[in-house]
């Protein structure tokens, strides 16, 4: 697949000595949903800033469909739509202006049949003579992605898009997303709302102290780093690990009651035959047994406490 953004050897450091970023590599697919997961600090907002043209960078290349974002920035930055964390508009403006006027902003003639389609797509077109400071927190983020759009960006950045939604509206937003990459639209999704990337990212990246630690198929990832656990509910409480049983690396959880057990799902072998081979040998039975596998969530945070 094309790439429509290419960032080389990018660096910054800030003028207190603080180094945001170091040496990031990152290709970013045309019409993917590409979801980039970190801590707090990590350098998640101050990526996006520069490939934006809001922050400039200290070392390094960023190239967004073949154009320099210095060289050519104007063109660059009509291509791309920035919803930000936080509302910074006039508050008693009404939202039909407001749209309006972030399109004009870019150049773009007037076009009120396609304002109206993105504020009826957002569910904002009866508001559209409300003033904004009237709107509730999840109308006014839909607002944001609105303003986003109103120049029809070939790539939408969306930083911490459902902060402080409620889980329904942030459904709703899931939708509105995935029907925005069906159109064409390049997605960059940061966000705290590790469910979110699991939901609908096509690849993952995860960046840590200002490095990015690893890029990866979402499924692939899942695959190659997910851990899978048989949990066997046993007929009689245990005390501790039977000695016979210490090679299968086991753990005992809900007071005695249950064995875990972890294998590893792309080995040969997963050891589940000779552990409960080993169990009937030692007189332990199991009234149940259940499999599991480690979440996206899992992945990150091992991810991110093997790069502290």
């Amino acid at each position: 697949m094309t790439s429509i953004i290419s960032v080389e050897k990018l660096s910054k450091t800030y003028a207190s000595g603080f180094e945001a970023l170091r040496d990031i590599n990152l290709e970013i697919r045309k019409g993917e949903i590409f979801a980039l997961l970190g801590p707090n600090g990590a350098g998640k907002t101050t990526l996006i800033s520069i490939i934006c043209g809001i922050v400039n960078a200290s070392a390094g290349k960023v190239t967004v469909a073949g154009r320099d974002i210095k060289a050519d920035y104007r063109a660059v930055r009509s291509m791309i739509g920035l919803v930000p964390q936080e509302l910074a508009t006039d508050m008693f403006e009404t939202v039909l202006a407001t749209v309006t006027f972030s399109r004009g902003l870019f150049g773009r003639p007037k076009d009120s049949a396609l304002i109206e389609r993105i504020l009826r797509q957002l569910s904002l077109w009866d508001k559209r003579d409300s003033k904004i400071v009237t709107l509730s927190g999840g109308m006014k983020r839909r607002l944001l992605i609105a303003k986003a759009l109103a120049h029809e960006p070939d790539i939408l950045f969306l930083d911490e898009p459902t902060a402080g939604v409620d889980v329904e509206l942030r459904k709703d937003m899931w939708e509105i997303v995935r029907s925005m990459r069906e159109s064409g639209v390049t997605i960059i999704l940061t966000t705290h709302y590790i469910e979110e990337a699991e939901e609908m990212a096509d690849r993952v990246g995860v960046i840590a102290k200002g490095e990015i630690i690893l890029v990866e198929e979402k499924a692939e990832l899942m695959r190659k780093l997910g851990r899978k656990q048989l949990v066997l509910q046993l007929q009689d409480k245990l005390s501790e690990i039977p000695p016979s049983l210490h090679m299968h690396n086991l753990q005992l959880i809900g007071d005695g009651e249950e064995l875990v057990f972890h294998y590893d799902t792309r080995a040969e072998r997963t050891g589940i035959t000779a552990l409960l081979n080993d169990m009937r040998t030692a007189g332990m039975t199991f009234k149940d047994l259940r499999t599991t596998q480690s979440s996206l969530e899992d992945i990150f945070v091992d991810l991110v406490r093997q790069a502290r």
